[in-house]
Formats: structure tokens, C-alpha cells, sequence
């Protein structure tokens, strides 16, 4: 369990997020959603150490992850998975090769028992005859899996997915959606998903928090948010799918493929 508690932070003497508190529960999808600038970066930032709060507490589980020195925060950072929103895979990498990174740099693990398990995550999201493939030659869908494949790679406890549909068409979408609430299950993972997405939260939110002008304005279950009661989060959720109506009726035409 991860549990943020009055966590604060400001740039420039601007408040970023304000005296936010919420627990995200193992083998739950929590889905955090807001406008661009509402703060739920900065939320999620502060969460995996990239930011210090000014006032606040992370903690995970017992410990109290942002008062630690350096050493002891990479502990709690190797039972981290990250899926990042570009992906972030190394160009000049192959599949297997990027999947096997964070084993590189926190594993003690022998070159055969990476090459095995890195493997056998591509293998998981679905990727088959990939290993030796190279970003540029996989799909949008297919980048996002190699991704969710290294988050995974290290069995972690915590996973943080930072828009994980952005540039995919919904058909795709879904697919990375469902992916993610089958790995949270059957590992048991706390998993922290930043998303502008509707359907995302309608299809695995099993918990939602809004957050708006920095400030975490409601939380619940994806079946009470149409039923909230909170104007902000209404005018939210009715700008969103507008916009995912008008890119569906006026995009490119190009959507990418799995």
C-alpha cells in the first residue's frame, strides 16, 4: 500500500498540489485524473521520489519513503515499475535488450537468468518473435507493451503508468488498459495510473481521484462518478469526451495499429 498524507508542493512560491492525502491499494488500479496543470504530475512525481515535497509524507507501506537518504530509496525504488508516456525505449536497443535495462541496474542476476527473464515478459504482454526487433520497427501498441514488459521485469511491488494511452487509437487502447488490470491482479501490484482518458477510467478504475487547481476535489469508485455531486469533475468529465469525439471524427485517420 502507498499512502500520501498532506502532501504539498509549490515552484516559485506557486502552489503545484495542495495538502493532498489518498492510499492507493495493492491489486487495485488507481486511476488519478485532471485537466493539464491541475497537478497530478507533480502528484505523481513527488510519489516515486522525482520531486521533493515541501510538506507532506509518502509513505510505502510503513516507511516513510521521502525522508530517506539515497541508499535507502533505491530499495524502495527497485519494487518500483515505471511505464513512462512516450514508452521510453531506447532507439538504439532491441526489445529484449530494453526490457532487460532495469535488470541490468538492480538485479544480481546471472546474463542467462536476464535473457530468461526478460523473455518471459515480452512473452506476457503478448509479444512474440520481437526480442531482436528495434522500437522504430515495432508499432505504437507494441512500443507501449515493451514498455509495460520492462515495468514488470523486476516483479515490482508499486507500478506508475504516466498517460499510458497517449497517441493510441482506442481500439488499442483498450488492449493496454486490460493488460495493465491483468498484470495489477495477478500479481497483487498497487498500481498508479495518470490518465485524461474516460474510458480508461470507466473500463479498470477501481478507484478514481480527481484532482483540480492542485487540490484533490473528489474520490470514488469508477461506478459513483457519474453520480458525484462534483461540478468541476462534471465539467471535466464532459470536456473529455468531447474531445475524444472530435479527435475520433477529425484526426488524421492514421490510428496506431497493436
Amino acid at each position: 500500500m502507498i499512502t500520501v498524507r498532506n502532501l504539498s508542493k509549490s515552484f516559485d512560491g506557486i502552489p503545484a498540489v495542495k495538502d493532498i492525502s489518498v492510499k492507493y491499494l495493492p491489486g487495485q488500479c488507481s486511476l488519478v485524473i485532471g485537466a493539464s496543470g491541475s497537478g497530478k504530475t507533480v502528484l505523481l512525481k513527488s510519489t516515486v521520489g522525482l520531486l521533493d515535497p515541501d510538506d507532506g509524507e509518502i509513505l510505502f507501506g510503513d516507511t516513510v519513503f521521502n525522508t530517506l537518504d539515497q541508499k535507502e530509496k533505491k530499495k524502495i525504488r527497485r519494487r518500483m515499475g515505471m511505464l513512462f508516456q512516450g514508452s521510453a525505449l531506447f532507439d538504439f536497443a532491441t526489445a529484449l535488450e530494453n526490457v532487460m535495462f532495469p535488470l541490468d541496474f538492480f538485479s544480481d542476476m546471472s546474463r542467462k537468468e536476464k535473457l530468461e527473464r526478460a523473455a518471459f515478459c515480452l512473452r506476457r504482454v503478448g509479444l512474440e518473435n520481437v526480442d531482436g526487433k528495434y522500437p522504430s520497427e515495432l508499432s505504437g501498441g507494441m512500443q507501449k507493451r515493451v514498455g509495460i514488459a520492462r515495468a514488470i521485469a523486476l516483479n515490482p511491488d508499486y507500478l506508475f503508468c504516466d498517460e499510458p494511452n497517449s497517441g493510441l487509437d482506442p481500439q488499442t487502447s483498450v488492449m493496454i488498459d486490460r493488460l495493465i488490470h491483468e498484470i495489477t491482479r495477478e500479481y497483487n501490484i498497487t498500481t498508479v495510473i495518470n490518465t485524461h482518458d474516460m474510458n480508461s477510467v470507466m473500463e479498470i478504475g477501481d478507484k478514481v481521484i480527481f484532482i483540480h487547481k492542485g487540490e484533490k476535489y473528489w474520490e470514488g469508485s469508477r461506478d459513483s462518478i457519474m453520480t458525484s455531486q462534483c461540478r468541476e469533475l462534471d465539467e471535466f468529465i464532459f470536456a473529455s469526451r468531447m474531445a475524444r469525439e472530435l479527435k475520433l471524427r477529425y484526426g488524421n485517420g492514421n490510428p496506431t495499429a497493436d
